[in-house]
């Protein structure tokens, strides 16, 4: 049987800061430019989830495109929406919150909780865009795949 890719688009907005407490303010704004703002800055996040596995012969379904919006929510946006990505998120604490480290901490939550809910499905990759020109895509740590 086929393998098929199943993605749900969700949006969320934060703020963060990408600064270095080990670097002076000089280095750090030379690095991080205006992201290294003292106050903050923000964005409006969009995530996309991508699973595959083989159809349901009963549903026709990889996963069921509720369940995996549900997930999301539950495990993902609902704990970052309207946050402050450095001080308010647990799993993001002591990370440096790039859009790279992000999805990897995204991922370690949702490769889990999709396998205990669907276990037909395999995560795939997430995407986040940060803005509409910048984006990060990740595959997982055990994946060697190269676009």
């Amino acid at each position: 049987m086929s393998t098929v890719y199943v993605c749900r688009k969700e949006h969320f907005n934060a703020a963060h800061k990408l600064y270095n407490p080990a670097w002076s303010k000089e280095k750090n704004e030379e690095v991080f430019g205006s992201c290294a703002n003292e106050n903050w800055h923000g964005h409006n996040f969009d995530l996309i989830v991508t699973v595959k596995g083989t159809p349901n012969p009963d549903t026709g379904f990889v996963i069921d495109l509720k369940l995996l919006s549900k997930i999301i929510q539950e495990e993902i946006t609902e704990k970052v929406d309207h946050k402050n990505l450095n001080l308010d998120v647990d799993f993001l604490e002591g990370v440096m919150p790039s859009c790279e480290n992000i999805v990897i901490a995204f991922w370690e939550i949702l490769e889990r909780e999709i396998q205990n809910k669907c276990p037909r499905a395999k995560l795939h990759c997430i995407e986040l865009h940060e803005t509409k020109n910048n984006f990060v895509r990740y595959y997982g740590k055990n994946n060697n795949t190269i676009i």
